[in-house]
């Protein structure tokens, strides 16, 4: 008898384990976001994201660091790939992001030297509801209102997570419309987090996890409508981003050992109960 209680103890005791991992998998991530009509009032809200992820990485560093944060903040895109050219989606992958969209392009603003700024090359009025939060240029996708980031171990193709996404928007008028969907390895949800309006202003929103979420992408939803449209003609959202700040990317790892071994553990135990509680 005192086997069978001390058997059914062990998998009490195992069961309790792998349910507290269930629970520490379900934390509440931790949201940064902020609004205005200026950078200003942002800039905050920016740098507490920044602290959170950690200290920035030099930006073109092939391999993981580790730890730390990487940033894009479009300024640095030559003319040659800027509007009215499109935008290579692979541009920073030295950074470990690229870029897809379900629309035909990608683009970077133009800037003042080359003229027509702030997507005015698409739509004139642009520059009138448009800012930038680190000068001069803006990012967005065009033929859609959707853009996606994708983590990879810097430069190179193999897939990686990060733990941490944030960004810089301008012009955010409806409130739910704009949208960060996070997404972790196996495409497990991770949920979804509003940006804050500010009309013809700045908005910024980042997410960090720290409960060993992995975030594998990130789908950005800016506005309900794709750059060309008149912002605010037939209830349109028009809307442009700006600096991307995410957390260091790393290798997706394989599951630990002591995972794997009291995974197997647990089973084995389940499986083999009635056996213990025979008398």
């Amino acid at each position: 008898m005192y086997k069978y209680k001390k058997a059914n103890n062990t998998l009490a005791r195992v069961c309790y384990l792998l349910l507290l991992s269930g629970v520490a998998a379900q934390t509440a991530p931790i949201v940064f976001s902020a609004s205005g009509a200026n950078p200003a009032i942002i800039q905050t809200s920016v740098d507490a994201f920044r602290s959170a992820l950690g200290p920035l990485n030099p930006p073109n560093t092939p391999g993981s660091v580790g730890s730390g944060r990487r940033e894009v903040n479009w300024d640095g895109v030559p003319d040659m790939f800027a509007s009215p050219n499109n935008f290579p989606g692979n541009f920073f992958s030295a950074r470990g992001v690229e870029f897809v969209t379900p629309g035909f392009a990608l683009q970077v603003s133009a800037n003042a030297a080359a003229g027509m700024v702030e997507f005015d090359n698409i739509n004139p009025t642009y520059s009138g509801i448009f800012q930038t939060f680190s000068p001069q240029r803006l990012f967005a996708s065009l033929g859609s209102n959707l853009s996606e980031v994708n983590f990879f171990v810097p430069g190179s193709t193999t897939p990686s997570f990060s733990t941490g996404f944030g960004a810089v928007f301008t012009d955010v008028d409806l409130a739910d419309t704009t949208t960060l969907h996070f997404f972790g390895v196996g495409n497990s949800n991770l949920g979804t987090f509003s940006v804050p309006t500010a009309n013809n202003g700045v908005s910024f929103l980042g997410v960090s996890f720290n409960a060993g979420e992995q975030i594998s992408r990130v789908l950005i939803t800016s506005g309900n409508s794709s750059l060309g449209i008149t912002d605010g003609v037939g209830g349109a959202d028009v809307v442009a981003m700006d600096d991307f700040i995410f957390a260091e990317p790393v290798n997706i790892p394989e599951p630990s050992t002591w995972v794997l071994f009291w995974s197997g553990t647990a089973a084995f135990l389940l499986a083999s109960r009635p056996l213990f509680n025979r008398r």
